[in-house]
């Protein structure tokens, strides 16, 4: 197993970062490696973060503004080669057929449950793992 993996965090709103943080905790599950955040407020960040490479899931919330998470998760699964899996931050559940267009694998609804979250990301984080090793 890894000894980490890099989950990129993309939201203009601090106490959303925060609480995706907290809700997935040092390991969101014992079968995953203990997480690294790489947080960004902005686009232009992301962009530079997935260019560089080494991130293993990214969760991009979709109330972000000016670009929201659904449209960067688009932008990102048409330009960044083996784009990392995305865990979809939605404001209700009937945006799911948004995170759907959006190309996202998974969605949770905001405010973030803590229990729902860790087990969304440990499965997107299982799978990107089983895939590059």
């Amino acid at each position: 197993m890894r000894s980490t993996a890099t989950v990129l965090v993309y939201s203009d709103d601090a106490n959303t970062r925060e609480q995706v943080r907290l809700a997935a905790g040092r390991r969101p599950a014992a079968d995953v490696p203990p997480v690294e955040f790489l947080e960004c407020a902005t686009l232009p960040a992301v962009l530079k973060a997935l260019d560089e490479g080494g991130v293993d899931v990214c969760v991009l919330d979709g109330e972000t503004a000016p670009a929201g998470g659904m449209g960067v998760c688009r932008q990102i699964k048409d330009e960044i080669f083996d784009c990392p899996p995305v865990l979809l931050l939605i404001g209700r559940p009937q945006d799911a057929w948004l995170a759907t267009w959006s190309r996202a694998e998974a969605a949770v609804t905001l405010p973030v449950e803590p229990v729902e979250f860790a087990q969304s990301l440990a499965a997107l984080l299982r799978r990107r793992l089983s895939v590059g090793a």
